[in-house]
């Protein structure tokens, strides 16, 4: 399974139902970059995402995106074939 890393924060709760979303899809491991614990980290997501909010999720080498994007994949059945790679 590929390597899963998401900036998150403390207090989102769609931070959370993307880790559940993920859990449920066979994730173990989810690397979390508090934001909120080091502002630095908001600061290089932002650089790299373009975005602002969290969550902001990679897998593997490949940006997805936030919550809607991770559900989008989803829905879309294309989440279990990146998980798969």
């Amino acid at each position: 399974m590929p390597r899963v890393i998401m900036y998150t924060s403390g207090f989102c709760p769609y931070c959370k139902m993307a880790e559940s979303l993920l859990r449920s899809r066979g994730v173990e491991e989810i690397e979390k970059i508090r934001i909120d614990l080091e502002p630095d980290q908001r600061v290089e997501m932002m650089d790299k995402t373009g975005r602002r909010t969290v969550p902001q999720i990679y897998i593997g080498e490949r940006y997805v995106g936030g919550y809607d994007d991770l559900t989008q994949l989803d829905r879309k059945g294309e989440l279990a074939v990146l998980l798969a790679t």
